[in-house]
């Protein structure tokens, strides 16, 4: 019985880092409900206040990385709020339009259009801000896939 509750539990942080590439799956609350089975399974025991704390702690980490190299990596090249806004709406809709590629070309082409529109940038600029937020996303993804892994790797430490 053992094995299925671990096979469970590993399946939530499988499912927590397909939030990296599908940003519509909350990575965060699949990575919680890995803790929370554990507690129901196994034993809440091993997690005291520190736990929660440093976990809670990590998950604002995630939604700060998440947010802070989206927007570094459209204001870098010269993007406004505008391009921010679309480079997350083409986040969340590129991978269904765009199946596999389009979690790279969804934020790129939200970024692109919405200089184009909003700030009547030029079409290189617009260009160079797409490109910068792509740079994010994809720094967002390897910080927060960084942090996932301590995350899980600290509770590993916790119950074993």
């Amino acid at each position: 019985m053992e094995i299925i509750y671990w096979t469970l539990i590993i399946l939530l942080f499988i499912i927590a880092f397909a939030g990296l590439v599908f940003p519509i799956i909350p990575s965060v609350l699949f990575l919680l409900g890995g803790f929370i089975l554990y507690g129901i399974l196994f034993s809440f025991e091993p997690f005291n206040w520190l736990f929660w704390t440093i976990q809670v702690l990590f998950v604002l980490l995630l939604f700060g990385a998440d947010y802070v190299a989206n927007m570094i990596g459209v204001k870098k090249y010269g993007g406004s709020k505008a391009g921010v806004w679309g480079s997350t709406i083409g986040l969340l809709a590129g991978p269904f339009v765009i199946p596999v590629l389009g979690i790279l070309i969804g934020p790129f082409l939200g970024a692109v259009i919405a200089e184009l529109a909003v700030n009547k940038a030029s079409f290189n600029d617009a260009l160079k801000i797409g490109f910068g937020s792509v740079i994010g996303f994809v720094s967002s993804a390897a910080a927060k896939a960084v942090i996932q892994g301590v995350m899980i790797i600290y509770f590993l430490i916790v119950v074993l």
